[in-house]
């Protein structure tokens, strides 16, 4: 049994950690571009993590409220729903497989993950943030 106040902790976490993971790699693709293929490379980086910002933040506070309807004392499978762990296999494991994919450009790892990576560490941090709000209120 955990307290549920570290439930939040332990979801930003589960984003946060992977979500610094892919920033990483996808600011060492950007370091191997064109310097010609910069400008519609940041485009595509800013509409990935304004995309995934926009889509994590209902999931952040769909999540958070979950946590806050939990009783004091749960395990940590609260944290998230059952399709929130599913989601969390599954990009999981296609982030891992996409490693083993020879063909992929540099340029769709720079642009990609240097959006979603962020978005991810961004929603850790709402998280952690939706956590301490919820314990004043």
């Amino acid at each position: 049994m955990i307290n549920k106040r570290y439930l939040y902790l332990l979801a930003g976490l589960i984003w946060g950690i992977p979500g610094v993971m892919v920033a990483i790699k996808g600011i060492r693709a950007y370091c191997n571009v064109c310097a010609n293929d910069l400008w519609w490379l940041g485009l595509i980086t800013a509409t990935v993590l304004t995309s995934f910002i926009l889509m994590f933040h209902r999931i952040v506070n769909k999540y958070c409220a979950l946590i806050a309807a939990a009783p004091d004392n749960t395990t940590i499978w609260h944290t998230f729903p059952v399709r929130g762990w599913i989601l969390v296999v599954c990009m999981s494991c296609l982030g891992m497989a996409l490693k083993f994919v020879p063909f992929i450009p540099i340029e769709f790892t720079a642009s990609f993950y240097s959006g979603l990576g962020p978005a991810l560490v961004i929603a850790a941090i709402q998280f952690m943030k939706g956590g301490k709000l919820r314990q004043k209120s």
